[in-house]
């Protein structure tokens, strides 16, 4: 049904652009805002010295939720952007010196899991058949469900049960793994989007079967070229894209959202506010209207914990380093007690575990030519931390540097063109990411589907939710299907 509705979408991040694209195709009026001068949010990219940058997301999975956007308005997404897959999905490095390539061939699995652990091979085949089974209900049945009425949840409850969702994801993986660097590698999945491992609901053992499924691509060129082939769309569908301008507020007449207001004092009404931003952010900072939240919701938006910060060290080298694959992850020495440190004791650990990122083993467009592009990613506790990254930053540049070195890249220090870096404070300060966490609220069972901030607000009539802070949750494909489910919900 098309309908000549004024929505804005506050904004562009993935799910603010695939918001925006899914209401266009519907005939609405949209109005997309983005304070930075690129769109993409945490999808942007930065060039320097010929080298260029991916800010954020790197693995793409589900890739098909993308070209759905550019299918519903017509065009082939093949004609914007390419997409490559990627093998082996991550090499993982383990700290006794041990390897295992991770890939979506269950053989070549089975083969590395028969030579590090044999009694693991059945306990591998029963978990990605329990994978499978999750990824049916968690994945197809429920990623764009409209959680915002607790019957909804009453009624998925059995299910959810019977796939043991109470269970952590570490719990799940090892009641059929006793292999303890199986265990780490087949649990890991939850900290790319947020989660500590050991609390993280099991649902999220389903991206072990969605890899599989889909596989883990990568966009030629960057994952912010996918973003620009999303901004060439939206100019030729009508959406209008208004860059540079902050938000200040969201006008409201009693408890109906009528429009906002912009950094410039303009206002802009609207009938709809859709928000790609962190919901305690919105809540917290754009609507003076404390007095009109109801108790429960405050007690629910309080109790809310957050995930971990991020530690993101970007760097160029005058060479090669050949024997690096496009994702690695390398663990430290050890696993719970170190993400204890960093979900529960907020304070840093030089035993770190990072994943690095080498865009230019696919892309030699990524770096100068005989250079080489990388970015690592560590996990680190959020603001609620009180580091002082002022300090610490350096120093964890530092540790990264001399692990990287010691670990996989001989002489690095010394090969290093061009670095820089972005701790917790960027995405608070420059983010809106409430204590500076890296993918809003933790994916706990019970911060899941209805627990979450709703995708329609609980509050006010007219503002809608999209992307991490909202259900399904974050990564990829979680922020492109919490679009989806503004499609039923508006």
């Amino acid at each position: 049904m098309m309908s000549t509705e004024h929505a804005v979408v506050i904004g562009s991040g993935m799910g603010g652009m695939a918001a925006a694209i899914r209401l266009r195709a519907r005939g609405y009026r949209v109005t997309l805002l983005e304070a930075n001068e690129q769109l993409g949010g945490r999808a942007s990219t930065w060039e320097s010295e010929g080298f260029r940058f991916d800010a954020g997301p790197t693995v793409v999975t589900a890739p098909y939720l993308f070209a759905e956007l550019f299918e519903l308005v017509g065009p082939d997404p093949k004609d914007y952007y390419e997409m490559q897959p990627v093998d082996p999905y991550y090499r993982v490095k383990f700290d006794d010196g041990s390897s295992f390539d991770y890939v979506g061939d269950e053989e070549r699995i089975l083969s590395q899991i028969e030579k590090m652990s044999p009694e693991d091979v059945d306990g591998y085949r029963r978990l990605a058949a329990h994978s499978e089974e999750i990824f049916d209900i968690g994945y197809t049945q429920l990623a764009d469900v409209p959680f915002d009425k607790p019957f909804v949840m009453l009624q998925q409850l059995p299910a959810l049960l019977k796939l043991k969702s109470y269970k952590s994801v570490y719990s799940l993986v090892s009641s059929y793994i006793k292999n303890e660097k199986l265990r780490r590698m087949l649990s890991m999945h939850p900290l790319l989007v947020g989660g500590n491992p050991f609390t993280t609901t099991s649902i999220y053992g389903l991206i072990l079967y969605l890899e599989k499924k889909w596989g883990i691509h990568y966009s030629m060129g960057g994952t912010g070229n996918i973003i620009s082939g999303l901004e060439k769309l939206m100019n030729e569908v009508g959406i209008k894209i208004i860059k540079g301008h902050e938000v200040n507020k969201i006008i409201l007449k009693e408890k109906k959202i009528t429009g906002i207001q912009l950094d410039d004092k303009q206002n802009i009404n609207a009938d709809n506010i859709i928000c790609n931003a962190d919901p305690p952010a919105v809540y917290e900072n754009l609507l003076n209207d404390s007095n009109r939240k109801s108790l429960l919701f405050e007690w629910k938006k309080n109790r809310m914990e957050y995930s971990m910060g991020l530690f993101v060290y970007y760097f160029g080298t005058k060479r090669t380093y050949d024997s690096i694959e496009h994702h690695t992850i390398k663990f430290g020495n050890k696993y719970k007690e170190h993400l204890n440190d960093i979900f529960d004791n907020k304070k840093l650990n030089n035993d770190i575990s990072y994943y690095l990122h080498r865009p230019s083993a696919t892309d030699k467009s990524m770096a100068p030519e005989g250079h080489d592009c990388f970015y690592v990613l560590v996990p680190v506790p959020n603001n609620q931390s009180n580091i002082d990254w002022n300090i610490e930053g350096e120093k964890m540049k530092d540790l990264v540097i001399d692990k990287m070195e010691n670990d996989l890249m001989p002489d690095l220090r010394k090969n290093i063109v061009e670095d820089f870096y972005l701790t917790p404070d960027y995405f608070e300060k420059d983010l809106n990411t409430k204590y500076g966490s890296g993918f809003s609220i933790q994916p706990k069972f019970s911060q899941s589907a209805y627990f979450r901030f709703h995708n329609k607000s609980e509050i006010y009539d007219g503002l809608y939710f999209v992307g991490a802070g909202t259900h399904p949750g974050a990564g990829v494909p979680g922020v492109l299907s919490s679009a989806k489910v503004l499609d039923k919900i508006l």
